[in-house]
């Protein structure tokens, strides 16, 4: 059975952190972060555990958290990492919410932001432009096809962004 969490999904960069806080904030509402969860796990940052023990690794300590959150969270806004999506049991864990933006939007919006720089090193997968880009172009349309709700957030500011998700994920 389907719980009532928001998991918020969509390309590193996108917001889901930035969005997670703003419904926490205005909604009155608990959230945790996977990367989060997995980092305080493995006690390496998620740039270590990539560099140290591979993707493979990474992906098998998303899934364990991915099976403690669907037997052990509830009411919560779950943000996520830009692969969690493709865990076995996300449909199980709540309604998942696709924060879409184009790969230029992230960018622009990684760019733009004060600490651009230190948000671009903690991303592992975006060292390299191009391959992040074809990595994008891959995610978007399986991101399009888990989705119960799609938000697009590119250009818009969080207050509209939180109140169209909680809009869509009443209806």
């Amino acid at each position: 059975m389907k719980k009532n969490n928001l998991i918020l999904i969509g390309f590193m960069g996108v917001g889901k952190g930035t969005v997670a806080r703003a419904l926490v904030a205005k909604y009155d509402l608990f959230a945790i972060d996977t990367d989060d969860i997995i980092e305080s796990q493995a006690k390496k940052k998620i740039k270590e555990i990539f560099k140290k023990e591979g993707e493979e690794y990474f992906r098998n300590l998303e899934q364990k958290c991915a099976d403690w959150l669907e037997s052990s969270v509830d009411n919560t806004v779950i943000s996520t990492g830009g692969g969690f999506y493709k865990r076995a049991n996300i449909q199980e864990i709540g309604k998942i919410v696709y924060l879409k933006s184009s790969f230029e939007g992230i960018l622009n919006r990684i760019g733009n932001s004060p600490n651009a720089i230190k948000k671009l090193k903690k991303r592992p997968l975006l060292q390299d432009i191009a391959e992040a880009k074809k990595l994008f172009n891959a995610r978007v349309p399986e991101y399009e096809n888990i989705a119960d709700i799609i938000v697009d957030v590119e250009d818009r500011n969080v207050n509209d962004i939180i109140k169209d998700i909680m809009k869509k994920s009443k209806a």
